[in-house]
């Protein structure tokens, strides 16, 4: 099975802000991101486990995909609390480790921005969906303005990568899920964190449900 290497700083420094982001604002949109799965689910780059909290009971099991140790360990402790089944195996998302078309469903919040090959993940994504299966996705991507995508050009070719657990801010994962054999069924853009100074490099944030063709 292919791995990524551990990251041990960034492993630590994500666990501890998604879980205090939660009472910020994060709850409520993991509420909405999962609102409507159903069957069996593969999450890919589960993290801590943050989102094993929010399923809905329509939810039969989920395979929740993780390549960092560390990350890996919290999300296997968050699966025992779960309202849902949550299997936690390592991975990446590149070679997931299912067969095809396994899944009625597949979450992904906060990781494409950061795979080393998002073409090569979304197509796993296609792979291991059901025909008419869907893809319900929380990400940042590019910026619509000039001004802040070349700030974002700028970030994800020196600093942003290597501090930020290899995510980059100037993705455009929407063309890219589209690209990949997916439909957009519902789509919401909007900008998190709500800051009043304009400083914030990840935004817009993209909020929707894609149907595998």
């Amino acid at each position: 099975m292919t791995t990524a290497k551990s990251r041990p700083i960034f492993a630590r420094l994500w666990a501890r802000g998604a879980a205090a982001a939660e009472s910020r604002g994060t709850a409520e949109l993991r509420d909405r991101l999962l609102a409507e799965v159903a069957g069996r689910v593969v999450e890919v780059g589960a993290g801590s486990g943050t989102n094993f909290a929010h399923y809905p009971p329509a939810v039969t099991e989920v395979l929740a995909v993780e390549p960092e140790p560390r990350l890996r360990a919290l999300a296997a402790e968050a699966a025992a609390r779960a309202p849902v089944p949550v299997t936690v195996v390592g991975g990446v998302a590149s070679a997931l480790p299912a067969d095809e078309s396994a899944f009625d469903e597949a979450v992904v919040s906060l990781v494409l921005c950061s795979v080393p090959d998002q073409t090569a993940a979304l197509a796993e994504l296609r792979r291991v969906l059901r025909p008419g299966g869907r893809l319900h996705v929380w990400e940042h991507m590019r910026a619509s303005t000039a001004g802040l995508a070349r700030t974002q050009r700028v970030l994800d070719a020196t600093v942003w990568p290597i501090f930020g657990g290899g995510c980059h801010t100037g993705r455009d994962t929407v063309g890219a899920i589209q690209g990949a054999g997916f439909t957009f069924e519902r789509l919401e853009l909007f900008d998190f964190p709500q800051l009043r100074i304009n400083v914030n490099p990840t935004k817009p944030h993209v909020l929707g449900t894609a149907v595998r063709g």
